[in-house]
């Protein structure tokens, strides 16, 4: 049996995550994080000390980024059950897109209480894991992108007003972290650093300014391991170096993954587990969140297999029991079923496929990197 490492990390998760969301026909309405919590406890990976239930962000915590105009309207939308003309075209809020279903208020000022607390827990060290965490579209005044509040931008928030000095969002969701850089495009005292798919919806994220601590690095589809280790060899950690982070906000999104239906990356799980904990083991305060993720299967073993990563588990060992069971009997309108990989309902960790680093990869970070 591994021994679990005494590294001072906590899981910070809610029962409301288990609640149905979204409505139907959307990406999101698969179970996510409930799934993740049930396989890290079937694994014996989460104990209860270990295990915070998030606190519900207030409206003046929400209102430290979000316009008070924006939350109040997330509120009438979910009580009225139901948006209007008006509340669509000005918030963003009952679109196909972002659409409102019961608990839609709760439910995201929860994420958001999760990604605050992430940050107080480890003020004096250590790494807290929300992975409800993540939602890096959400602009001010406005829904974007499946994201009502943006949980990312307040946890750096509660880092700066405590008096971290320097905090490094680092974004490794298929899609780029826009509503986080615009946050903080003229606050030098944050860095943001995404890797994303290139050409992929919100299409921002083209450009870097290292002059104002923003980098991106959109890459070419079929995104591969060693795509990602060579990136994070060649400008994550030297960027991390030099802008030398009192404290680092990680969104992990499982949507790069090979088989997400909504992006064309090709990564294992495995990569992504490296490099955060490559960051983790770099910064003295770490906070990792979610993100995207909409293959049930990858998604969960992606999130579950971080934590326990993070956590100084065994993430090799194959899936049994009730663990097991839980994978049978996930599915999805958007993963066909001929396209379930057997060995996403038998095991956590994926097996790397070696590949060559492109050389629109190395130009990129040649690039980009200065």
């Amino acid at each position: 049996m591994t021994m679990k490492k005494d590294n001072d990390t906590v899981f910070i998760g809610g029962d409301i995550y288990r609640q149905a969301a979204y409505g139907n026909n959307h990406p999101l309405t698969i179970p996510r994080v409930g799934p993740v919590m049930d396989v890290c406890r079937h694994m014996g990976w989460l104990d209860d000390d270990a295990y915070v239930e998030s606190p519900q962000a207030s409206r003046e915590d929400l209102i430290r980024f979000h316009a008070s105009a924006y939350v109040d309207a997330v509120i009438e939308v979910d009580q009225a059950g139901k948006s209007n003309a008006q509340l669509r075209e000005i918030f963003g809020l009952g679109t196909q897109e972002n659409p409102v279903f019961t608990g839609l208020y709760e439910r995201a000022a929860t994420s958001c209480g999760g990604s605050i607390h992430a940050a107080e827990r480890v003020l004096n060290g250590g790494c807290a894991y929300n992975p409800a965490g993540g939602t890096h579209h959400g602009q001010p005044a406005k829904a974007s992108g499946f994201c009502y509040f943006n949980d990312p931008v307040l946890s750096i928030y509660q880092f700066l007003d405590a008096g971290i000095a320097r905090v490094l969002y680092l974004d490794l969701d298929a899609h780029h972290g826009d509503g986080v850089e615009d946050a903080f495009a003229d606050d030098l005292r944050v860095g943001t650093l995404s890797i994303h798919e290139q050409d992929r919806w919100p299409h921002s994220g083209k450009t870097s300014d290292p002059s104002r601590n923003i980098w991106n690095f959109p890459v070419p589809q079929g995104f591969s391991d060693a795509e990602l280790g060579f990136l994070m060899e060649a400008v994550v950690m030297p960027v991390h170096a030099s802008f030398a982070p009192d404290a680092v906000v990680i969104t992990c999104g499982a949507d790069g993954l090979a088989g997400d239906p909504l992006s064309a990356m090709n990564l294992s799980n495995v990569a992504l587990w490296s490099a955060v904990e490559c960051v983790r083991d770099a910064t003295l305060r770490t906070v990792v969140l979610g993100g995207g993720g909409y293959n049930p299967w990858t998604v969960t073993r992606c999130w579950a297999g971080l934590w326990a990563v993070l956590a100084g588990y065994d993430v090799h060992k194959p899936l049994l029991g009730a663990a097991a069971a839980m994978f049978s009997e996930f599915e999805s309108d958007l993963v066909d079923e001929e396209d379930v990989v057997p060995a996403w309902c038998t095991t956590i960790a994926d097996i790397p496929v070696e590949t060559a680093v492109r050389p629109a990869v190395e130009r990129l970070a040649a690039q980009r990197a200065a």
